[in-house]
């Protein structure tokens, strides 16, 4: 994932225009901005930011899954956005980044972490539903929009964090074996 944004951004602004979630473009047919949204960024700082927590999430639930499952989790959770962009926040008129991916990913692999009893996953699921609480209440933390150099969507990052619990509560497995009936 973070190649590709890299590889996008280097494109600049033209790349960004094409691959852009627009409400416009969708309703006319331009239905892959549904998903490509998410790997163009508004410039190098806000994909920097990004790249740091896509890099965070690694480090701390990274085990979670293979590579297939984190793939799918990260499509249902990219799916979840859209779905949302689109039936729940209509007046959302363009739309790039990955941290709404990122906050699926994160409470994708904490849901794995604390369905296996972990209680440091525990403690950090409540500080993002507090985060994503604040951010619902009071808008984008302070700063924010500053260091990424636009507007944050918070709801970006709602409707990952629920994609990316649905998404891996459809995909999780115990990986001790189950008794038989």
């Amino acid at each position: 994932m973070g190649l590709v944004a890299i590889g996008l951004q280097a494109g600049g602004d033209p790349v960004r225009e094409a691959l852009a979630y627009t409400r416009d473009g969708v309703a006319g047919g331009e239905v892959w901005r549904l998903l490509s949204n998410h790997f163009v960024h508004l410039g190098w700082a806000h994909l920097s930011l990004n790249l740091a927590g896509l890099a965070l999430v690694a480090w701390l639930v990274g085990g979670s899954f293979d590579v297939l499952r984190w793939l799918a989790v990260a499509g249902i959770t990219a799916v979840t956005i859209a779905a949302g962009f689109w039936f729940l926040y209509p007046e959302l008129s363009w739309y790039v980044g990955l941290s709404g991916l990122v906050h699926g990913l994160l409470v994708g692999g904490l849901y794995v972490r604390i369905r296996q009893q972990d209680k440091e996953s525990m403690v950090l699921l409540g500080f993002v539903l507090a985060k994503l609480a604040w951010e619902q209440l009071g808008g984008p933390f302070p700063g924010s929009e500053t260091t990424s150099g636009g507007t944050v969507i918070v709801n970006a990052h709602l409707y990952g964090a629920v994609g990316g619990a649905l998404g891996s509560a459809l995909l999780w497995r115990r990986d001790e074996p189950r008794a038989s009936i």
